[in-house]
């Protein structure tokens, strides 16, 4: 959908503007989501790394907001303007937005999970997801400027393999008969849900490269034994 579109920008209108804030809109988040990482990692202190995640946030609500009035102005102005193209930008501009408010979210557990001495039969399948969505943000960010189809299906296939990874954990801790701590199940399964939901808003922006706009916000995870995720035709 939006392939084409990108890599046709090149006059500076309020169009290019948009597609320029909606990229500083993800590299920001991926800066919130690294910022977080070391706080639930326990590299930084929550304290010290609270007011600049938060300051971060308010400026993808800022972008956001510009982002908006730019595609209006664009819209306004432009009788042959890719009315369609406008809506898919407006739509994943708001999975931009969601990305910060999800490592908002983040934040929070790691200022109030202080880790049990013992480790629960949880914490290594955990730990395995904040490499694997670090890696969905650079596939996505790599992808979106140069309208790539093939590291868009990749980024793709790699959020589906977390929503999944994700699904697993939270199913089994419903299904938990193990003595363990309310406040380490909660975490457990909170964090699960916002890496879940984190994989989902970028494997989103990276349909919208490719897709159709009635896929946006609706696309399943491919079935079982499918090659790729399927490319819209037109």
């Amino acid at each position: 959908m939006l392939g084409s579109l990108i890599a046709a920008l090149r006059s500076n209108d309020a169009l290019d503007k948009a597609f320029l804030e909606f990229n500083q809109m993800l590299e920001s988040g991926h800066w919130m989501y690294k910022e977080v990482q070391d706080v639930l990692d326990g590299t930084k202190n929550p304290a010290e790394s609270r007011e600049p995640i938060f300051s971060r946030d308010q400026e993808i609500n800022d972008l956001l907001r510009s982002l908006r009035s730019n595609l209006v102005t664009h819209l306004s102005i432009n009788k042959n303007a890719d009315i369609a193209a406008c809506l898919v930008l407006m739509s994943i501009a708001k999975d931009a937005e969601r990305i910060g408010d999800y490592c908002k979210n983040l934040f929070e557990i790691g200022v109030h999970d202080q880790r049990s001495q013992e480790n629960t039969s949880y914490t290594e399948r955990l730990d395995a997801l904040p490499g694997k969505v670090e890696e969905v943000f650079k596939l996505v960010e790599e992808a979106f400027p140069e309208s790539s189809t093939k590291m868009a299906k990749d980024a793709i296939r790699a959020a589906d393999s977390i929503r999944a990874e994700c699904d697993s954990i939270e199913n089994d801790l419903l299904a938990e008969r193990e003595t363990m701590q309310t406040h380490d199940a909660a975490a457990c399964s909170l964090k699960a849900r916002y890496y879940k939901r984190l994989a989902s808003h970028l494997a989103n922006i990276a349909t919208a490269i490719f897709g159709r706009i009635e896929d946006l916000d609706f696309r399943k995870p491919p079935k079982a034994g499918d090659a790729e995720p399927e490319e819209a035709s037109g």
